[in-house]
């Protein structure tokens, strides 16, 4: 009788600690999306933003892609402290360069987009947390489409083409769309499959690399949405 309940009552209690390791990557992910809009806020409001265009915007975007490839790199490497202290850094530096876009849209068209992708985010999570259908097929195809869009973005800086703008667009809104179902099904299966078991470091770890992951989707998803609805302020 004691092991049929244990039998039973197991596969309960790991999901119930995947859900709440998936609520701890959420929560991570929150954070660093409020770091990052308190930022762009106050960038905004101080003056700061009108020093930021040119030269030091680069310099920061570059600083960027730098800690954001350095922490995918080693964070199951790092302390659990610094894996998070990078994440957050990370964020701040996304709220400066991000502060850019109330020069070129509206204020009322940016509220209104971070909207949209918040509900279309939640809808795409939820999606890839239910489904019983095998999203690791779409890996390959969705990073072979990320790394096209990024290319025609590329290019596109020198053909100038209003038709491949909107294009590179749409399809960065539908990449970033089935990359939120993927990620939040590769982090459920993360803690099904035994980091849950592997103790607390190790669970901060994987919620900083879960946060990362949803957090560039999200910010991204934002973006391609607001090239294609954001109000220019011209």
């Amino acid at each position: 009788m004691d092991m049929s309940s244990q039998t039973i009552s197991f596969p309960q209690a790991r999901r119930d600690a995947v859900s709440i390791f998936l609520a701890k990557v959420f929560y991570w992910m929150a954070i660093g999306l409020a770091l990052t809009a308190v930022v762009a806020w106050l960038t905004l409001q101080s003056g700061l933003l009108f020093n930021l265009v040119g030269a030091p915007l680069i310099v920061l975007f570059i600083a960027e892609i730098a800690l954001v490839w350095y922490l995918s790199a080693r964070v199951w490497q790092m302390s659990p402290g610094a894996a998070t202290g990078c994440f957050l850094l990370y964020s701040l530096l996304n709220g400066l360069t991000l502060s850019v876009i109330f020069l070129v849209y509206t204020r009322t068209s940016i509220a209104t987009t971070f909207l949209i992708t918040a509900a279309m985010f939640a809808a795409m999570s939820l999606y890839g947390f239910i489904t019983k259908r095998d999203l690791s097929g779409w890996g390959s195809f969705l990073f072979m489409g990320l790394i096209g869009i990024i290319l025609a973005s590329l290019v596109n800086i020198f053909l100038h083409s209003s038709s491949l703008y909107w294009t590179i667009s749409v399809l960065g809104v539908l990449i970033f769309v089935g990359l939120t179902a993927y990620d939040v099904q590769k982090i459920k299966r993360m803690g099904e499959e035994g980091i849950l078991d592997q103790g607390g470091d190790m669970i901060q770890r994987g919620a900083i690399c879960g946060a990362l992951s949803l957090y560039l989707d999200f910010i991204n998803l934002f973006l391609m949405l607001l090239r294609l609805f954001g109000g220019s302020r011209n």
